[in-house]
């Protein structure tokens, strides 16, 4: 599965979105007060695409090679996960891929909405509050905190932010702030050759990516 990770090229997504997260971090000051350690965006499932899962596994099976006790645990922090959470999954528990059938989206939202918001993310170090796969995390990971646009935002200028940041700050200046972490959507691009290659389609999360 690994050969068909379009790594150069995901490599290049990955430049293009910490340039435009720095970029943002630079203009936000002391408001992005997101530091190491802290784990707010680490607890709670998230859906995930291919492509991130892709990048999840790669770095896993690199950290294997060069630490391998930390990747044995990560992995058993992951299968420990999928068991707790396989009973209530909103999807197919035998893959890992969330249901979003359209004649089941109303239900799959609700379902989701309040799924295992408790449950950390297997890649997060309990000793250290650090991401064991930093360098390969997803693309939500990566965006979190600075403000981002998107249809349904958190504000109501549709900018969402991280709800530790940005404390003081007016909307105009949380707006002066927005981060446009892909302009040309390279990822969907991306993500395409990904789901064509592997003939796998859909979301799953980061818990049932790490245990296979």
């Amino acid at each position: 599965m690994h050969a068909s990770f379009p790594a150069p090229k995901d490599r290049a997504l990955i430049q293009i979105v910490d340039s435009a997260l720095a970029d943002a971090a630079q203009r936000s000051g002391a408001w992005l007060v997101c530091r190491p350690g802290c784990t707010q965006c680490c607890i709670g499932v998230f859906p995930i695409n291919q492509l991130d899962a892709q990048r999840l596994r790669r770095g896993l099976a690199d950290l294997e090679k060069t630490s391998p006790q930390k990747a044995l645990r990560i992995r058993a922090r992951a299968h420990d996960a999928v068991t707790r959470l396989s009973p209530h999954f909103p999807g197919d528990s035998a893959t890992g891929i969330l249901q979003k059938e359209k004649e089941e989206e109303e239900d799959y939202a609700e379902r989701f909405s309040v799924f295992a918001n408790d449950e950390p993310c297997p890649a997060l170090d309990p000793a250290t509050g650090n991401c064991d796969l930093y360098e390969s995390r997803p693309l939500t990971c990566r965006v979190f905190g600075p403000p981002i646009r998107s249809e349904g935002g958190l504000g109501e200028d549709g900018l969402g932010v991280c709800e530790l940041c940005y404390h003081g700050a007016s909307d105009e200046e949380i707006a002066a702030c927005e981060m446009e972490p892909d302009p040309n959507d390279l990822e969907s691009i991306l993500l395409k050759q990904v789901e064509d290659k592997t003939g796998i389609h859909g979301e799953t999360i980061i818990a049932f990516c790490l245990a296979r």
